[in-house]
C-alpha cells in the first residue's frame, strides 16, 4: 500500500532539523531586533514566570528618557529627504513618541517609506543605523523546538 506524500510542515521540518526559512546573506539583517525590553529576564523558568507576572507598567520601567531625543532625531534624519503626506504623518508620529519602545514600532513604516522613495538597499542601510539603538538577539537555532 502506497502512502501519499505529505509536504513538510514547519513542525516536522523543525523536528527533522531542516531550516524553515532562509535569510539572504547580503541583507545585513541577520540578527533579530526585538523592541526594547522593560527589564532583563532571569535565567530559571520559575523566576521567568514570576518576572512575567510582576512586570511593571511600561512607563515605570522605560529606558532613560535622556536617550530618547537623540534616537528620535535619528529617525527624523532617516526621513529627511522624503516628501509626501505619509512621511509627514510619520514625522509627527515620531515627534510624539514617549519611549524607545514606541519608536521601535515606527521602524517598519520608516523602512517602507525609504524603500518606496529610494530603494530596498537604501532602506536596509538606514534601518541598520536605526537598529543600533535597540537590543539585538541572535537568530534562533535551526535545532531549537518551535
Amino acid at each position: 500500500m502506497l502512502h501519499s506524500f505529505r509536504p513538510l510542515t514547519r513542525r516536522r521540518a523543525a523536528l527533522w532539523g531542516r531550516p524553515t526559512t532562509t535569510l539572504s546573506p547580503h541583507s545585513g539583517l541577520h540578527a533579530e531586533v526585538p523592541p526594547p525590553s522593560l527589564r532583563c529576564a532571569p535565567a530559571s523558568a520559575w523566576e521567568r514566570l514570576l518576572f512575567w507576572l510582576t512586570a511593571p507598567a511600561p512607563r515605570e520601567a522605560a529606558p532613560p528618557l535622556n536617550r530618547l531625543p537623540a534616537v528620535r532625531s535619528e529617525f527624523l534624519k532617516a526621513l529627511a529627504d522624503i516628501d509626501g503626506e505619509d512621511s509627514e504623518t510619520l514625522r509627527q508620529r515620531i515627534s510624539q513618541c514617549h519611549s524607545l519602545r514606541e519608536l521601535w514600532h515606527a521602524r517598519a513604516e520608516t523602512f517602507r517609506l525609504v524603500g518606496v522613495a529610494h530603494s530596498q538597499a537604501e532602506a536596509e542601510h538606514r534601518l541598520v543605523r536605526l537598529n543600533r539603538h535597540f537590543p539585538a538577539r541572535a537568530p534562533r537555532s535551526q535545532f531549537a523546538p518551535l
